[in-house]
């Protein structure tokens, strides 16, 4: 999580927080050290309410539907590009009703515009 993190700081700059549920990957201490670090606060949803993260959730079912079980991957090797490109097209390519029918990437690209026109 810390390297993705790393590459959202990179490309986006730092979340001002981080909404999860309570795996392993987002209660390690290098997880913890990292927000504290970076000035990012991390909300966890509470223990059995997937409905504290709705949106991670819908998202987590689509992928699954539409990506892991469409596919049967023998290799990690074999996963990444079948993957990548069900997620570029996820996010460059299809609109979203909850964004007022922009792809993720339009989206993405207006939230970095308003931010730059508001710090000057």
């Amino acid at each position: 999580m810390v390297r993705v993190l790393n590459r959202v700081k990179q490309q986006r700059g730092v979340p001002k927080f981080l909404f999860c549920d309570n795996g392993s990957e987002f209660t390690s201490q290098a997880m913890d050290l990292w927000a504290y670090q970076n000035g990012m606060k991390i909300d966890f949803s509470r223990p059995g309410k997937p409905t504290d993260n709705a949106y991670v959730e819908s998202f987590n079912g689509t992928f699954r539907a539409e990506c892991l079980n469409a596919h049967w991957f023998g290799t990690l090797a074999e996963a990444k590009p079948l993957i990548e490109e069900w997620r570029q097209e996820y996010n460059e390519s299809r609109p979203h009703r909850s964004l007022g029918e922009r792809t993720p990437s339009e989206f993405a690209s207006e939230c970095a515009a308003s931010r730059v026109l508001t710090a000057t």
